[in-house]
């Protein structure tokens, strides 16, 4: 396994694809999400630009986990499309803060369903590099459009995650925008001693 993070605007159009079809098969296929923009095995949106961060796990060259960074001084996920989750709160907008989405540890590889269902290993090794990659741009917490489950998932590893929104219903599931702080609590979580720290 190996992990690799980096900005679009430094990877290649063969890997940026290759980013593109693991989502489409993830949450257009596999988790049946409707997003208008996926079209032709590739799920692409308005947030993917030359700015974006993109994560990914690799097992033999295949993409095991993926997730998305986008910097809130920008147009991104929660502030464009699910603003209403904030209720009355402000909408983040700042350099110290990025939104984290398209979180999965999915391998598409795997020959049965229950395979294929995310591991926690692969989930912790993903927001492991997330975390990293966000620390190294100075970014000190991420906001997310999570389900619930993942919100469980978070508080289990010890990650300081607080809610910043109540419940709604999406794609079938409870989601709800989660506040991660990039903390000393955090960073214990994922085993990250200082901020600089390779992604391997």
């Amino acid at each position: 396994m190996n992990t690799m993070y980096a900005k679009a605007s430094r990877l290649s159009v063969i890997d940026l694809n290759q980013i593109f079809s693991y989502r489409y098969s993830v949450f257009v296929e596999r988790l049946k999400w409707t997003l208008p923009n996926a079209r032709a095995g590739l799920e692409v949106d308005q947030f993917d630009h030359d700015s974006t961060c993109h994560v990914c796990l690799r097992d033999a060259g295949a993409i095991v986990g993926y997730a998305r960074l986008l910097p809130t001084t920008e147009p991104y996920l929660l502030s464009e499309v699910f603003p209403e989750l904030m209720d009355e709160a402000v909408i983040p907008r700042s350099p110290a803060v990025w939104e984290i989405s398209r979180v999965s540890s999915v391998d598409l590889r795997s020959p049965s369903e229950r395979g294929r269902q995310a591991e926690l290993a692969g989930l912790q090794a993903v927001l492991r590099a997330a975390v990293q990659c966000a620390l190294e741009h100075d970014v000190r917490s991420l906001v997310s459009v999570s389900p619930v489950a993942i919100e469980r998932i978070l508080s289990r590893l010890g990650v300081n995650v607080r809610r910043a929104s109540p419940t709604m219903q999406l794609h079938g599931h409870s989601v709800v925008a989660l506040w991660l702080e990039l903390d000393a609590m955090t960073k214990n979580a994922f085993g990250i001693t200082f901020a600089g720290v390779e992604a391997a």
